[in-house]
């Protein structure tokens, strides 16, 4: 596969290889590499710092054991990059009940974190994060499917980003305001329930929708509704379609603000625009072919998958600093608030050997 994302002052793109093999009837193992090429400058690397790029590579393996109808599986991830390492270990379960027509999922995952900071040798951090979760499948009718999942999220440790600066009024100085270094609570609990639905037409398409909502002490609502449909072109599904809409909005964090009072002003302070109030509105359209055997690769099932989603960001309460060029004279805490659009494209292509 190949993705890349474009918004906001960055790009962040590479490949990805995905193999996943059968053994037997009951083994099934997989193995992904995944790169993230990142470059650029966003709107706080603009208005704090000089534009960077770096590489994040991540390699994780899995395992799914089949038992009659119970299915168990261990995944292990680590993700590098010059300033950040993580690992993840993840277990679940699986069982169908009553001949098939439900099924009851559990999952539970740990990762453990490395923090540091380029250009501080000094500065070394630590990251927990604990996640359990709960999904329950539902056959309801011969066309519809119906899901009920709930997620609860425990993190501790450094939670925040060591370049991320926050800003307060400083008189003293021409500009109006100066900036001092991000500080966020070490603890974070979160909690997500999503129902999700999907039915078939009567002409072999599908519709599928999603609800989600989403909770954490450290003061953030979410709400995600999600609409997707699925439309093959022929008998055959040689050509399949999809289009996606998401609608997705958040109340900022407690501790956030785009202008604090003065240096201090706070025991946590954040201004992290992704704590902050805002929205995003997603649209999305997808195509997957089917390639005729003359130009299968092995002569096995080959299919190729483009995937194209455009995000619209509009954060209430985070403004564009980078109006104080000296071009323009408005006041400090008067600058007109951010929005971006961000283009996401994925490219795949896969072979059943």
């Amino acid at each position: 596969m190949y993705h890349s994302y474009s918004g906001g002052g960055v790009t962040i793109d590479g490949p990805s290889v995905l193999v996943r093999k059968n053994i037997g009837d009951s083994v099934s193992v997989s193995a992904n590499y995944y790169v993230d090429m990142i470059s650029g400058a966003s709107i706080d690397v603009e208005s704090t710092a000089s534009a960077y790029s770096e590489q994040r590579d991540e390699y994780s393996m899995s395992a799914d054991y089949l038992v009659d109808k119970t299915t168990m599986s261990l995944g292990y991830t680590n993700s590098s990059e010059n300033d950040y390492e993580a690992e993840t270990v993840a277990f679940g379960i699986s069982q169908a009940f009553f001949g098939d027509m439900s099924t009851l999922d559990l999952r539970v995952s740990y990762g453990s974190d490395e923090v540091f900071k380029n250009g501080d040798e000094s500065f070394s951090d630590v990251a927990e994060h604990r996640r359990y979760g709960f999904s329950w499948n539902q056959i309801l009718t011969q066309k519809l499917i119906a899901e009920l999942s709930v997620e609860t999220v425990s993190d501790e440790g450094y939670l925040n980003n060591p370049y991320r600066s926050v800003r307060f009024v400083d008189p003293s100085i021409p500009l109006g305001f100066s900036y001092q270094s991000e500080d966020y609570p070490r603890t974070r609990n979160s909690d997500a329930i999503a129902i999700r639905a999907k039915y078939r037409l009567p002409y072999r398409a599908a519709v599928k929708t999603e609800y989600r909502r989403y909770a954490d002490s450290w003061g953030i609502d979410a709400d995600n509704i999600e609409f997707r449909y699925t439309h093959p072109l022929d008998e055959q599904d040689e050509w399949i379609l999809e289009g996606k809409l998401r609608f997705y909005k958040q109340s900022g964090a407690d501790f956030y603000s785009d202008l604090f009072p003065y240096a201090n002003a706070a025991t946590f302070m954040a201004r992290d625009k992704e704590l902050s109030d805002f929205s995003n509105t997603s649209i999305g359209f997808g195509v997957s072919y089917r390639l005729p055997d003359r130009w299968s690769l092995f002569d096995r099932r080959n299919t190729v998958n483009l995937f194209w989603d455009y995000i619209y960001f509009d954060y209430d309460n985070f403004r564009d600093v980078r109006v104080h060029d000296g071009s323009t004279d408005i006041a400090v805490g008067e600058e007109p608030t951010y929005s971006f659009g961000a283009n996401v494209i994925r490219f795949y292509w896969s072979v059943w050997l």
